[in-house]
């Protein structure tokens, strides 16, 4: 009997050391980079994309309008300049750099801007992928809000899995994709339930479409639409600090506990800093400094201290916002200075990796 006993503890021990191990192992795979394809110039293209970001709007005050667009080459929508120079997202050689570097930063996973069926960003997604593969790294979709419905929004996803979610790049936790909503409050949770809710009823819960959805938490009382929505957790995206409830590292603890009580996921997002007044010049309040580095690893350690499934990182080369870590060089055009990381355009391509390194070496 004593036998037995003590041979049902050793298997109760196994079982528990052997799940604790698992829930304290990193991988990779939980570091998870935004990525823009939506660059074109001239030689892949036929004509610029994005580089001749118009100067947007004011919201409600008229003195902002009507400033028109950047020109590109020398003169482009971002605060700071890229190391190669205004590429297309779409040129093969561009593509393996990239991959590489984000290898070399340490990543996991490419979260890459999807504007559907047919967009710009749909044109390379296969070759994405290959090139993903060829780097041992994985490739997951940020749902930009092109759609106007869930209607619409379903047989889209119908598109993307048919065509893509065979490849060994796309990304898959448990065997089901997972995908970033961005904006997802522009649609109402009752809505979404009808497609996150198991009886929803164009539910893809049960079926080929089924995936982890992870919807973007705003504002505190977002709590609400997480409670009805369905989505199986939430991200904070910005990369600017205090510049809404979720991108303010002081409440990530409120929202680790809500995900936790209610069996969510939650991914708080880091980025090295914002700085977007070439494309929104009445924006200033909401520039914050690199401080050579500081600002990013303070940003970083605040989402490592809530333990989260995963982290998000804002971003690899999203220009506009300033919140790149993609190599840029410092350079001048007519009287304007673009902002630069020093001496070492690699900068941040090798401070992600140390965050990682020291990320998946903690307990």
């Amino acid at each position: 009997m004593n036998y037995f006993k003590n041979y049902l503890l050793l298997i109760f021990c196994t079982i528990f050391y052997t799940k604790s191990f698992a829930q304290q192992h990193k991988t990779r795979d939980q570091i998870q980079i935004f990525y823009y394809g939506w660059y074109g110039n001239q030689a892949t293209d036929g004509s610029l994309q994005h580089w001749n970001h118009e100067i947007i709007p004011h919201w409600n005050n008229p003195k902002w309008n009507n400033l028109g667009h950047h020109k590109g080459g020398d003169d482009i929508g971002a605060n700071f300049y890229p190391a190669l120079g205004n590429y297309s997202s779409n040129d093969p050689k561009i593509i393996e750099k990239h991959m590489k570097m984000m290898k070399d930063a340490g990543v996991g996973v490419v979260v890459l801007s999807w504007l559907g069926k047919d967009s710009f960003t749909d044109k390379s997604v296969l070759k994405y992928l290959d090139m993903a593969d060829r780097f041992n790294l994985k490739i997951a979709f940020h749902i930009e809000p092109f759609y106007k419905t869930v209607t619409e929004l379903r047989d889209q996803l119908s598109y993307l899995v048919k065509t893509y979610s065979h490849h060994h790049a796309f990304y898959k936790k448990e065997g089901k994709p997972l995908y970033y909503v961005y904006d997802s409050y522009k649609i109402s949770p009752e809505e979404w339930a009808k497609l996150l809710s198991k009886d929803g009823e164009k539910s893809v819960r049960n079926t080929e479409l089924d995936a982890w959805y992870i919807g973007l938490w705003v504002e505190k009382d977002d709590a609400a639409f997480f409670e009805k929505s369905g989505f199986d957790g939430f991200y904070t995206y910005f990369a600017s600090e205090s510049f809404v409830f979720g991108s303010t590292t002081s409440n990530w603890d409120y929202l680790s506990s809500f995900a936790k009580d209610h069996h969510l996921m939650f991914i708080p997002c880091v980025g090295p800093g914002y700085s977007d007044t070439r494309i929104r010049p009445w924006n200033e309040a909401n520039f914050k400094s690199r401080d050579n580095g500081r600002y990013y690893k303070n940003m970083f350690d605040a989402a490592a201290k809530v333990n989260p499934d995963f982290i998000g990182i804002t971003s690899f080369n999203e220009w506009h916002e300033g919140t790149q870590i993609e190599p840029a060089v410092p350079k001048k055009s007519g009287d304007f200075t673009y902002e630069d990381y020093g001496k070492d355009p690699w900068f941040y391509i090798k401070e992600t990796k140390r965050l990682i390194d020291q990320f998946l070496k903690e307990k």
